[in-house]
């Protein structure tokens, strides 16, 4: 069953983001979760980003120096088939229920993840359903580490 492996956030803004235990997912954002670019980032269709931790396992193992938190998501989850995702899905995650809006587009913020800076690794137009993945709120909530993660 899918599963959050990481919570994520950054009370100063930008990344890495932080693992906590537990976090408020609501309309606009994270709890505790500051956004500094809020013409990119943030509101109500990019209230929350997600990634998946398959995912950073196999860029790990091309070298890159990726970790959970380290691009930016606010939850990391394992054992989704994220090749599959598309936008419209719903996903029930603990008491909280969200709808994907749109591949979230890489930027430099996040190039020290990456050998050679080459942020575009996680470009869903050159590398599809590599993406991260934003999404809006439908249900606000608490949701915490090992919550399952349902694809409805």
């Amino acid at each position: 069953m899918p599963k959050i492996v990481s919570i994520n956030i950054n009370e100063n803004g930008g990344v890495p983001k932080h693992p906590v235990d537990s976090a408020y997912i609501g309309t606009y954002g994270v709890k505790g979760d500051k956004q500094n670019d809020l013409k990119h980032h943030g509101g109500e269709n990019r209230a929350v980003c997600l990634y998946s931790s398959d995912l950073i396992a196999q860029l790990q193992k091309e070298g890159h120096p990726i970790f959970e938190g380290s691009t930016g998501e606010n939850i990391t989850i394992q054992g989704l088939d994220w090749s599959s995702l598309q936008k419209g899905d719903l996903l029930e995650i603990g008491e909280v229920k969200i709808e994907l809006t749109k591949p979230t587009p890489p930027c430099k913020t996040i190039a020290k993840s990456f050998i050679n800076e080459k942020f575009v690794r996680i470009s869903e137009n050159k590398y599809p359903g590599w993406s991260r993945w934003y999404a809006k709120v439908l249900i606000e909530g608490k949701v915490g580490i090992n919550d399952i993660v349902s694809l409805k």
